[in-house]
Protein backbone atom coordinates (compact mmCIF):
# COMPACT_ATOMS: atom_id res chain seq x y z
CA UNK A 1 0.00 0.00 0.00
CA UNK A 2 3.10 2.27 0.73
CA UNK A 3 3.89 1.59 -3.15
CA UNK A 4 0.06 3.12 -3.97
CA UNK A 5 0.83 6.30 -1.85
CA UNK A 6 3.69 7.25 -3.54
CA UNK A 7 2.67 6.34 -7.10
CA UNK A 8 -0.62 8.29 -6.93
CA UNK A 9 1.36 11.46 -5.43
CA UNK A 10 3.99 11.38 -8.38
CA UNK A 11 0.79 10.84 -10.29
CA UNK A 12 -0.82 14.28 -8.10
CA UNK A 13 2.65 16.38 -9.18
CA UNK A 14 2.99 15.30 -12.72
CA UNK A 15 -0.87 16.12 -13.35
CA UNK A 16 -0.46 19.38 -11.37
CA UNK A 17 2.94 20.32 -14.33
CA UNK A 18 0.37 19.47 -16.63
CA UNK A 19 -1.77 22.34 -15.43
CA UNK A 20 0.46 24.50 -15.31
CA UNK A 21 1.75 24.18 -18.88
CA UNK A 22 -2.11 24.50 -19.99
CA UNK A 23 -2.75 27.44 -18.16
CA UNK A 24 0.44 28.90 -19.48
CA UNK A 25 -1.12 28.26 -23.03
CA UNK A 26 -4.15 29.71 -22.03
CA UNK A 27 -2.24 32.98 -20.70
CA UNK A 28 -0.44 33.62 -24.26
CA UNK A 29 -3.50 32.90 -26.25
CA UNK A 30 -2.97 36.26 -27.57
CA UNK A 31 1.17 36.90 -27.30
CA UNK A 32 2.30 37.01 -31.09
CA UNK A 33 3.99 34.05 -31.93
CA UNK A 34 3.59 32.31 -28.94
CA UNK A 35 3.98 28.04 -29.54
CA UNK A 36 1.69 26.26 -27.27
CA UNK A 37 3.31 23.32 -25.01
CA UNK A 38 2.33 20.13 -24.18
CA UNK A 39 3.51 18.33 -20.95
CA UNK A 40 4.87 14.06 -21.65
CA UNK A 41 5.23 11.69 -19.04
CA UNK A 42 7.10 8.71 -18.75
CA UNK A 43 6.95 6.05 -16.03
CA UNK A 44 9.47 5.34 -13.16
CA UNK A 45 11.21 2.38 -12.12
CA UNK A 46 9.78 -1.03 -11.95
CA UNK A 47 9.53 -3.18 -8.99
CA UNK A 48 9.87 -6.85 -9.69
CA UNK A 49 7.75 -8.82 -6.93
CA UNK A 50 8.61 -12.56 -8.67
CA UNK A 51 10.15 -13.75 -11.29
CA UNK A 52 9.92 -17.38 -11.00
CA UNK A 53 7.07 -20.28 -10.49
CA UNK A 54 6.13 -21.16 -7.15
CA UNK A 55 6.58 -25.17 -7.70
CA UNK A 56 9.06 -27.26 -6.79
CA UNK A 57 11.13 -26.95 -9.76
CA UNK A 58 11.09 -22.64 -9.24
CA UNK A 59 11.42 -22.01 -13.14
CA UNK A 60 10.93 -18.91 -14.80
CA UNK A 61 7.47 -17.33 -15.12
CA UNK A 62 7.04 -16.79 -18.80
CA UNK A 63 5.48 -13.57 -17.76
CA UNK A 64 7.00 -11.79 -14.63
CA UNK A 65 5.08 -9.61 -11.74
CA UNK A 66 5.80 -6.27 -11.85
CA UNK A 67 4.38 -3.48 -10.26
CA UNK A 68 5.22 0.33 -11.53
CA UNK A 69 6.04 2.75 -9.09
CA UNK A 70 4.62 5.96 -10.96
CA UNK A 71 5.52 8.90 -13.17
CA UNK A 72 6.81 11.63 -14.16
CA UNK A 73 7.56 14.40 -16.25
CA UNK A 74 9.66 13.55 -19.14
CA UNK A 75 9.43 16.93 -21.02
CA UNK A 76 7.69 19.83 -22.03
CA UNK A 77 7.52 20.33 -25.74
CA UNK A 78 6.84 23.24 -27.66
CA UNK A 79 5.04 22.65 -30.64
CA UNK A 80 6.39 24.96 -33.52
CA UNK A 81 3.56 25.02 -36.27
CA UNK A 82 2.96 28.42 -37.79
CA UNK A 83 0.07 30.64 -36.29
CA UNK A 84 -2.99 32.24 -38.38
CA UNK A 85 -1.02 35.77 -39.81
CA UNK A 86 -2.79 38.52 -38.40
CA UNK A 87 -3.32 42.27 -40.22
CA UNK A 88 -1.64 45.17 -38.70
CA UNK A 89 -1.24 48.57 -39.18
CA UNK A 90 2.26 49.00 -37.96
CA UNK A 91 4.65 49.64 -40.82
CA UNK A 92 7.51 47.56 -39.19
CA UNK A 93 5.31 44.36 -38.36
CA UNK A 94 6.65 41.20 -39.77
CA UNK A 95 5.50 37.45 -40.20
CA UNK A 96 7.24 34.75 -41.30
CA UNK A 97 6.01 32.83 -43.51
CA UNK A 98 8.23 29.25 -43.02
CA UNK A 99 10.69 27.72 -40.32
CA UNK A 100 12.75 30.66 -39.78
CA UNK A 101 13.21 32.52 -36.77
CA UNK A 102 14.24 36.29 -36.31
CA UNK A 103 17.68 36.79 -34.77
CA UNK A 104 17.65 39.28 -32.33
CA UNK A 105 20.40 41.07 -29.64
CA UNK A 106 19.90 40.68 -25.95
CA UNK A 107 21.11 43.24 -23.19
CA UNK A 108 23.89 40.69 -22.58
CA UNK A 109 24.83 40.89 -26.04
CA UNK A 110 24.42 37.45 -27.03
CA UNK A 111 22.05 36.38 -29.92
CA UNK A 112 18.77 35.21 -29.39
CA UNK A 113 16.03 33.77 -31.30
CA UNK A 114 11.84 34.73 -31.83
CA UNK A 115 8.70 34.12 -34.39
CA UNK A 116 7.67 37.74 -32.15
CA UNK A 117 7.73 39.82 -35.01
CA UNK A 118 6.15 43.14 -33.54
CA UNK A 119 8.94 45.54 -34.38
CA UNK A 120 9.71 49.03 -33.65
CA UNK A 121 12.04 51.76 -34.45
CA UNK A 122 14.53 52.75 -32.11
CA UNK A 123 16.37 56.70 -32.40
CA UNK A 124 20.19 56.36 -31.65
CA UNK A 125 22.46 59.14 -30.57
CA UNK A 126 23.73 59.59 -33.75
CA UNK A 127 20.20 60.23 -35.22
CA UNK A 128 19.55 57.25 -37.57
CA UNK A 129 16.85 54.71 -36.62
CA UNK A 130 17.33 50.91 -35.44
CA UNK A 131 14.96 48.13 -35.76
CA UNK A 132 14.25 47.00 -32.52
CA UNK A 133 12.03 44.60 -30.70
CA UNK A 134 9.36 45.53 -28.24
CA UNK A 135 11.63 45.25 -25.35
CA UNK A 136 14.69 47.28 -27.27
CA UNK A 137 17.05 44.24 -28.43
CA UNK A 138 18.15 44.74 -31.76
CA UNK A 139 17.12 43.35 -34.70
CA UNK A 140 19.94 41.18 -37.15
CA UNK A 141 20.43 40.75 -40.72
CA UNK A 142 22.21 38.39 -42.16
CA UNK A 143 25.35 39.24 -41.15
CA UNK A 144 24.57 39.48 -37.49
CA UNK A 145 24.91 43.25 -37.77
CA UNK A 146 22.10 45.31 -36.38
CA UNK A 147 19.47 47.16 -38.75
CA UNK A 148 19.97 50.63 -39.26
CA UNK A 149 17.99 52.88 -41.23
CA UNK A 150 18.82 56.32 -41.96
CA UNK A 151 17.08 59.57 -39.52
CA UNK A 152 14.03 61.13 -40.98
CA UNK A 153 12.87 57.95 -42.73
CA UNK A 154 9.12 57.56 -41.62
CA UNK A 155 7.93 53.81 -40.80
CA UNK A 156 5.57 54.63 -43.96
CA UNK A 157 8.01 54.76 -46.24
CA UNK A 158 9.77 51.10 -45.26
CA UNK A 159 9.86 48.48 -47.58
CA UNK A 160 10.34 44.95 -46.78
CA UNK A 161 10.49 42.43 -49.60
CA UNK A 162 9.46 38.48 -49.10
CA UNK A 163 13.24 38.02 -48.97
CA UNK A 164 13.79 40.06 -46.52
CA UNK A 165 15.75 42.85 -48.40
CA UNK A 166 15.23 46.50 -46.46
CA UNK A 167 14.84 49.84 -47.93
CA UNK A 168 12.77 52.80 -48.07
CA UNK A 169 11.30 55.65 -50.45
CA UNK A 170 13.00 58.89 -50.62
CA UNK A 171 11.43 62.41 -51.07
CA UNK A 172 11.15 62.30 -54.61
CA UNK A 173 9.11 58.39 -54.71
CA UNK A 174 12.46 56.78 -55.60
CA UNK A 175 13.24 53.66 -53.92
CA UNK A 176 16.37 53.69 -51.99
CA UNK A 177 18.16 50.15 -51.33
CA UNK A 178 20.16 49.33 -47.51
CA UNK A 179 21.73 46.07 -48.81
CA UNK A 180 20.55 44.52 -45.58
CA UNK A 181 18.10 41.94 -45.08
CA UNK A 182 16.96 40.52 -42.43
CA UNK A 183 18.30 37.37 -40.96
CA UNK A 184 16.25 34.48 -41.01
CA UNK A 185 17.29 31.19 -39.04
CA UNK A 186 16.45 27.64 -38.73
CA UNK A 187 17.16 24.79 -36.54
CA UNK A 188 17.50 21.19 -37.15
CA UNK A 189 15.66 20.55 -33.75
CA UNK A 190 13.53 23.59 -32.51
CA UNK A 191 12.13 22.16 -29.82
CA UNK A 192 15.38 21.99 -28.27
CA UNK A 193 15.48 25.44 -27.87
CA UNK A 194 15.83 26.98 -24.74
CA UNK A 195 12.58 29.07 -23.51
CA UNK A 196 13.54 32.93 -22.37
CA UNK A 197 11.62 35.38 -21.12
CA UNK A 198 10.24 38.06 -23.82
CA UNK A 199 9.43 35.05 -26.34
CA UNK A 200 12.86 34.81 -26.65
CA UNK A 201 14.75 31.54 -27.55
CA UNK A 202 17.68 30.67 -27.33
CA UNK A 203 20.53 27.72 -28.81
CA UNK A 204 21.33 24.68 -27.58
CA UNK A 205 23.29 21.72 -27.83
CA UNK A 206 19.80 19.90 -28.27
CA UNK A 207 18.57 22.56 -31.25
CA UNK A 208 21.69 22.38 -33.06
CA UNK A 209 23.61 25.27 -34.32
CA UNK A 210 21.37 28.04 -36.18
CA UNK A 211 21.88 27.90 -39.68
CA UNK A 212 21.12 31.00 -41.78
CA UNK A 213 18.66 30.40 -44.35
CA UNK A 214 20.98 33.23 -46.45
CA UNK A 215 24.18 30.91 -46.23
CA UNK A 216 23.24 27.65 -45.51
CA UNK A 217 22.05 25.60 -49.05
CA UNK A 218 19.20 22.95 -48.89
CA UNK A 219 17.23 24.76 -47.07
CA UNK A 220 13.62 25.52 -47.67
CA UNK A 221 13.64 29.09 -47.52
CA UNK A 222 11.33 31.28 -45.45
CA UNK A 223 9.42 34.55 -46.43
CA UNK A 224 8.35 37.75 -44.33
CA UNK A 225 4.88 39.47 -44.91
CA UNK A 226 5.40 43.05 -44.16
CA UNK A 227 2.36 44.71 -42.19
CA UNK A 228 1.77 41.39 -40.61
CA UNK A 229 1.72 39.69 -37.23
CA UNK A 230 1.94 35.58 -36.22
CA UNK A 231 -0.52 34.75 -33.93
CA UNK A 232 -0.02 32.52 -31.24
CA UNK A 233 -0.89 28.60 -32.75
CA UNK A 234 -2.92 27.82 -29.18
CA UNK A 235 -6.08 26.11 -29.70
CA UNK A 236 -8.34 27.10 -27.03
CA UNK A 237 -10.57 24.37 -27.35
CA UNK A 238 -8.27 21.64 -27.53
CA UNK A 239 -6.93 23.12 -24.05
CA UNK A 240 -9.63 23.01 -22.01
CA UNK A 241 -9.97 19.66 -23.04
CA UNK A 242 -7.02 18.93 -22.00
CA UNK A 243 -7.18 20.84 -18.97
CA UNK A 244 -10.24 18.94 -17.69
CA UNK A 245 -8.59 15.48 -18.52
CA UNK A 246 -5.45 16.86 -16.43
CA UNK A 247 -7.70 17.60 -13.50
CA UNK A 248 -9.90 14.42 -13.82
CA UNK A 249 -6.52 12.66 -13.66
CA UNK A 250 -5.44 14.50 -10.46
CA UNK A 251 -8.54 13.95 -8.73
CA UNK A 252 -8.03 9.94 -9.45
CA UNK A 253 -4.33 10.01 -8.21
CA UNK A 254 -6.16 11.89 -5.00
CA UNK A 255 -8.85 8.98 -4.52
CA UNK A 256 -5.93 6.27 -4.64
CA UNK A 257 -4.24 8.12 -1.91
CA UNK A 258 -7.05 8.38 0.32
CA UNK A 259 -7.94 4.41 -0.77
CA UNK A 260 -4.36 3.60 0.49
CA UNK A 261 -5.07 5.78 3.43
CA UNK A 262 -8.31 4.02 4.52
CA UNK A 263 -6.08 0.42 3.59
CA UNK A 264 -3.75 1.32 5.80
CA UNK A 265 -5.58 2.72 9.00
CA UNK A 266 -7.86 -0.66 8.74
CA UNK A 267 -5.13 -2.65 9.13
CA UNK A 268 -3.67 -0.57 12.14
CA UNK A 269 -6.73 -1.21 14.02
CA UNK A 270 -6.35 -5.16 13.35
CA UNK A 271 -4.17 -5.69 16.37
CA UNK A 272 -7.00 -3.63 18.69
Amino acid sequence: MMRSLWSAASGMISQQTAVDTIANNLANVNTTGYKNEKTEFKSLLYQTLQTRTTTANGEEKPIPAQVGLGTRVAAITSNFTQGAHLDSESYTAMAIDGDGFFAVRGADGNTYYTRNGDFKLSSGADGNLTLVTADGFPVLDTNGNPIVIPGGVSASKMMVTAEGAFGYIDNQGNYVDLNQSIGLFQFNNPAGLDKMSNSLLAATDASGEPLNEATTPNLVLSTIRQGYLEGSNVQVADEMVNLIVAQRAYEMNSKAIQASDDMLGQANQLKR
